[in-house]
């Protein structure tokens, strides 16, 4: 075997790595349940080398993610499902179907008529799939089904209230789903003093749904949002280890004060050369 450009390469090396007696034993020890942790970890690289704009370090993670599909393909080739070529049938078949204005008679469309005719076309995909694969006891499947609960939890909130709002179950606009975020707080308040543990994690659950809510009426991905918050929250603090290091002196030293005031010459730094 060596290195290739084609697809064709990589899906024989995984055919080789899951060929009992000569394959790799790790390898073909794993199932799709196995597996799929290791899918949910590399997509997430992905976005991390993203967000860092290492494009170097992006093309290995795209890799990684890419090698994904084809483990995956190659264990439903095993159990005579489905390949890879069906992988890349299904998908191609979805984009040429999903773009008619591009691939149709469907022209000169903006891009809120773009995405409009996208989510008709893909309530009728839906439909048609209920109707070719029925839920378990012939009963009908509810519209937040599709919502995958492998999702991270703040992904899925924000997909969960976007599927509601599609039957008219929102808020209006973004004032009323603040005031619900204050309302939320001061019932987090409320169990903080007076409540239990669980009724601590309702609100404070309830709390955050309500955050994510908002990030959707405002148009900001809120894994994203929260992604940057953490980045700058440990730029910041670096930048406290770092003030502290140049005095001879460690975190364990200094007391929450100085660190504070550490913390805002940071903030303040950052703003002025427009960081963060």
């Amino acid at each position: 075997m060596s290195p290739s450009r084609e697809i064709d390469r990589l899906i024989a090396i995984m055919a080789a790595l899951r060929t009992p007696g000569t394959g790799c034993p790790w390898d073909l020890e794993q199932s799709f349940r196995s597996i799929a942790p290791y899918t949910i970890e590399e997509a997430y690289e992905v976005a991390d080398a993203i967000e860092r704009e290492d494009l170097l370090d992006l093309k290995e993670e795209l890799g990684d993610l890419l090698l994904q599909v084809v483990f995956h393909a190659r264990m439903a080739e095993e159990a005579r499902a489905f390949a890879f070529g069906d992988v890349v049938e299904a998908i191609t078949a979805k984009l040429i179907r999903r773009h008619p204005h591009v691939f149709g008679d469907a022209r000169d469309l903006s891009p809120d008529e773009v995405k409009a005719l996208w989510d008709k076309i893909k309530s009728a995909e839906k439909a048609e799939r209920s109707r070719s694969h029925p839920a378990p006891g012939g009963e009908p499947s509810g519209l937040l089904e599709g919502v995958a609960r492998s999702l991270p939890a703040l992904a899925r909130a924000e997909k969960l209230t976007r599927k509601a709002a599609t039957v008219g179950f929102d808020w209006p606009d973004a004032a009323q789903v603040m005031d619900k975020v204050r309302e939320e707080l001061l019932e987090v308040e409320a169990a903080a003093a007076h409540g239990g543990p669980d009724e601590l994690e309702d609100e404070i659950g309830d709390l955050l749904f309500a955050v994510a809510n908002l990030a959707r009426h405002f148009g900001v991905d809120g894994e994203t949002a929260l992604r940057r918050a953490n980045a700058k929250f440990e730029r910041r603090f670096a930048s406290i280890e770092q003030a502290l290091a140049a005095q001879g002196r460690s975190l364990e030293g200094a007391d929450l004060d100085e660190m504070e005031r550490l913390w805002g010459d940071a903030k303040r730094a950052e703003r002025s050369g427009e960081v963060g």
